[in-house]
């Protein structure tokens, strides 16, 4: 497992490093920094990323994770000394696996790893820059990427009508041929369930 630490204290961020390299097996990076992140993602390609929240920069980890995460797919354990409703619920935004309120202790750390390894280990697609697209997604044109988006929100087929100024029988002769070009039977809810199965490629 590839590990990256975005921590601007070196000494918290080698604490943890060493006490994730004592209990589990796993390759870890630091970055002190965002830039530092960002450059590292490209070639690392973490499966997992613990970010602090507060990086004494004007990007914080939120807005961090909101920009890696749409180009790379990983999971995420935000560390912070922020415990309050407001950073707690702007931060789940990003869908982290986990949260830290510091100070980040070894039994902390043991436990985030533990919930969060069978997430990483059973979803092999982590890891990837989200860049390389999916053989079947590139059969789409730009209507039918906007239709999966929307589909992806929830919203139905006169909804999604009524937002595309299209008819809802348009928009069903639609959705039958992205189930056909996506190789799904044209049933109730396919669309949705593949939909929410592959979220990550719908960019």
């Amino acid at each position: 497992m590839r590990i990256l630490i975005i921590e601007d204290e070196i000494i918290i961020a080698r604490f943890m490093e060493q006490q994730l390299n004592t209990s589990f097996v796993s390759e870890i990076r630091i970055a002190l920094s965002s830039d530092e992140a960002c450059s590292m993602m490209a070639d690392y390609l973490p499966h997992l990323v613990f970010c602090d929240i507060n990086l004494n920069e004007e990007t914080d980890g939120i807005h961090l994770m909101e920009k890696l995460t749409k180009r790379y797919t990983f999971e995420v354990i935000f560390i912070t000394s922020y415990d309050s409703k407001a950073v707690i619920e702007r931060a789940s935004t990003v869908k982290p696996a986990n949260y830290i309120i510091k100070p980040v202790d070894e039994s902390q750390l043991y436990a985030c790893m533990v919930v969060t390894r069978p997430l990483i280990t059973a979803n092999p697609q982590l890891g990837q820059r989200r860049d390389s697209t999916h053989p079947l997604i590139s059969q789409l044109n730009e209507t039918e990427i906007q239709i999966l988006k929307l589909v992806r929100d929830r919203h139905t087929t006169k909804e999604i009508a009524k937002l595309m100024y299209l008819s809802p029988s348009t928009i069903k002769n639609y959705r039958h041929g992205i189930c056909r070009k996506l190789a799904l039977k044209d049933e109730n809810n396919a669309l949705l369930k593949w939909v929410l199965q592959n979220e990550q490629l719908i960019r």
